[in-house]
């Protein structure tokens, strides 16, 4: 019996294995997000953001690019443009779906905090005032990415540069230098002439799509291969030095900003030339501290580092392989330990607590969604087999008890 001609499979992924790095770091940045969006959190002092100029947001957007250029680079080399297109556009629409019901829940888990303890610091704090005033109206511009409250402001970004990603990769595979220039280009016109996309009632995207698309673009422009034609300068002694000079003096000002002792140590006319270090377009003393850290993170943590594999690392490689469903936990968990220190205690004592169980449940559900996705996919159904109506068809017992009569041959009697 001949085969029928099996379908080609599409190398939607990248080749070889998976990069642990990256996971590690995304789940560094998940907890690190996680415990930033506690406000009067100890732990906050833990974090990136309090030590620098940029945060997690950095690592995190930059990341999701380097891992799009990874995984779809040699799809887009082998003409599969179309297939890595509809593979990315599926993406952007789980994400679309993900961050709608996570705004429902969000809002709903406010607004019956709000109205339970009469506290309207719930509902002003965290941009739902208007929603629970009209419903019907912000509802739609949810719908439409314009209003978001407080802390779901890195989906619609990710969701609007997942859209543009196949246009990126088009744009890398037939010219990568200009491609980035390009993006490069598009991120200081931005910031010149204010470009961004519109909140609703009025205001403008805490994430600029058009300043933060540099990190993203980069991002894919070095997991599509050019990664590696810079590795040996980014490695290199002078460009370490002067990563660990840009790393020290960020801190140096970083740290005079919290602490009385040292508000003198930076000069005013420093303080003047970086002020001010704006998030929402992405300043470029943000941009960077960040490529400093990534030189820094490049030559400390190589892909071979047995300590990746090691088990004391596992939750925080679980929690960067399944950073959605972490990340959308994390904000409503976030407000559930918010509202545990303003209604019940906010002592150091039960902020670390609320903080380290709270990465303990987002490593549980890190865990679940792993194991989840080991579950057997249900077969596919057998085409149905068409009735014989002459006949009714017969159970195979039925058909060994009483077995069919011989059928009537035309050879001769007696022959073999």
């Amino acid at each position: 019996m001949t085969r029928g001609v099996q379908p080609r499979e599409v190398p939607l992924m990248g080749q070889g294995e998976r990069d642990l790095r990256l996971d590690f770091l995304r789940g560094v940045g998940q907890w690190m997000i996680f415990v930033d969006h506690i406000p009067y959190n100890f732990l906050n002092w833990f974090t990136l953001r309090n030590y620098g100029f940029c945060d997690a947001a950095e690592f995190f957007v930059y990341i999701s690019g380097y891992s799009i250029g990874f995984a779809y680079g040699p799809a887009v080399r082998a003409g599969e443009m179309v297939a890595a297109t509809k593979r990315l556009w599926t993406r952007a629409v789980q994400l679309y779906v993900a961050h709608i019901f996570l705004f429902l829940f969000f809002t709903a888990q406010i607004s019956r905090a709000a109205r339970r303890f009469d506290n309207p610091m719930y509902k002003d704090e965290f941009n739902v005032a208007q929603f629970l005033a009209n419903p019907d109206v912000m509802i739609q511009q949810a719908l439409l990415l314009t209003y978001k409250p407080v802390n779901l402001d890195v989906l619609p970004l990710y969701i609007v540069l997942v859209v543009a990603a196949p246009l990126i990769l088009w744009g890398l595979l037939r010219r990568p230098t200009l491609t980035l220039v390009c993006s490069g280009l598009l991120y200081f016109v931005s910031r010149h002439f204010g470009w961004n996309l519109p909140s609703f009632p009025d205001g403008h995207w805490y994430f600029n799509p058009f300043a933060w698309q540099f990190l993203f673009v980069f991002g894919i422009w070095c997991g599509f291969g050019n990664g590696p034609q810079i590795r040996p300068w980014v490695k290199s002694l002078p460009n370490q030095i002067l990563s660990w000079t840009i790393v020290v003096v960020a801190l140096v000002i970083a740290l005079s900003w919290n602490f009385e002792a040292l508000y003198g140590l930076v000069p005013e006319s420093i303080g003047k030339i970086l002020y001010p270090i704006d998030k929402t377009s992405l300043a470029p003393v943000r941009l960077i501290h960040f490529l400093a850290l990534l030189a820094i993170v490049v030559k400390l943590l190589p892909p071979d580092l047995p300590a990746l594999r090691s088990e004391y690392l596992r939750p925080i490689i679980l929690c960067g392989q399944r950073s959605l469903p972490v990340f959308c936990f994390g904000v409503i968990l976030a407000f559930a330990a918010q509202w545990i220190l303003v209604q019940v205690s906010g002592s150091i004592a039960m902020q670390i607590l609320v903080s380290v169980g709270g990465i303990g449940l987002l490593t549980g559900v890190a865990w679940l969604a792993t194991w989840y996705r080991t579950l057997p996919i249900l077969v596919a159904v057998p085409p149905t087999v068409p009735v014989d109506h002459g006949e009714p068809r017969r159970s195979h017992a039925e058909a060994e008890a009483s077995p069919e009569p011989p059928r009537p041959t035309n050879e001769p009697a007696g022959r073999a």
